[in-house]
């Protein structure tokens, strides 16, 4: 039996899930769905979580995805009208269940992204679905919610200006579109420069990394982008994907870190935003470990640490 991890105490965090809006995949296909519900048993296992931590959202509304997405798009794949292209460029079939689970999924990172304004933290046991663009999914993605999110936040007056640091493995292609043109959003993707997506949809700053990057390569990198950050933007809120694909037994992978590497990257994704008192939504991205438990091991750590680090802690968008 695995022993807790820790108990923790009287919880600030609000952390949101989706995976009990199952969608019919085909015997032996590739996307690992089960790590959503895997991850949020094993936090609850080790005394990550409590069950009174843990919220289901709202399923993102038109309006709410027409933020980001063209209303043609948005109305052809609420009503299953994709084409066969379309629905082979998603790689998952369509279905009324796949479209409710991609909704949540927007909706949960919306729901932290609220979170995040009022405790400093917000976290969605999803999310990162960064191929989806303007008028198209793609790369297991149908919505991007993190865009969506930061639009609704936008359209609001929440917060004005948004960085969207994404560490999956593959660029995030969607996101650099969707945000193009937009000076409130920036968008930061360090990735594999020769993995997918194989046509790049230039981004605010883009690191490609060559296959087989190393812990140590990879930090370095990670830094010199941060600091590039900083000398650029100014951000009120962050957007973090903390992809577990960059992770050496990923089978989409092609870097090579450690568990630890990535870790370490989450520890100075969170100091660099904690220096800056931002508030921080956290969403999981990829993750395609020959094994699941690595993956589900991964994600577990990243949300671990950003608990531990967070709680008690209340920094707030400056205006």
């Amino acid at each position: 039996m695995e022993q807790p991890l820790a108990r923790r105490e009287q919880a600030m965090v609000r952390v949101f899930y989706h995976d009990v809006f199952d969608f019919p995949l085909p015997e032996g296909h590739r996307f690992p769905k089960e790590k959503y519900r895997m991850l949020r048993e094993r936090l609850l296992a080790r005394g990550v979580l409590r069950p009174q931590d843990l919220h289901l959202p709202h399923a993102a509304t038109v309006e709410e995805l027409t933020q980001a997405h063209t209303p043609d798009y948005v109305a052809r794949t609420l009503a299953g009208r994709w084409t066969r292209q379309e629905e082979r460029r998603v790689g998952l079939p369509w279905s009324p269940q796949l479209v409710e689970r991609a909704r949540r999924s927007v909706g949960s990172t919306l729901a932290a992204a609220r979170a995040a304004l009022e405790d400093g933290l917000g976290i969605n046991l999803g999310g990162g679905t960064h191929h989806a663009g303007p008028d198209w999914g793609a790369g297991f993605c149908v919505f991007n919610d993190v865009t969506v999110a930061a639009r609704v936040l936008l359209a609001q007056g929440r917060v004005g200006r948004i960085l969207v640091l994404d560490l999956d493995v593959h660029q995030g292609d969607g996101t650099a579109a969707i945000a193009a043109g937009d000076a409130r959003l920036f968008t930061f993707s360090m990735h594999g420069e020769r993995n997918f997506p194989f046509r790049k949809v230039p981004g605010d700053l883009d690191i490609g990394l060559p296959d087989g990057t190393d812990d140590r390569s990879y930090l370095e990198a990670l830094r010199r982008g941060l600091a590039e950050v900083e000398r650029r933007f100014q951000p009120q809120l962050v957007f973090y994907i903390a992809g577990a694909d960059p992770y050496r037994d990923d089978r989409l992978g092609r870097l090579a870190l450690t568990k630890e590497g990535l870790l370490t990257r989450d520890r100075l994704v969170f100091a660099w935003v904690r220096q800056r008192a931002l508030p921080l939504v956290l969403v999981m991205g990829g993750g395609y470990a020959r094994h699941i438990k690595d993956t589900v091991d991964i994600h577990m750590r990243t949300v671990a640490l950003a608990l531990s680090l967070w709680e008690g802690a209340r920094p707030q968008a400056s205006r």
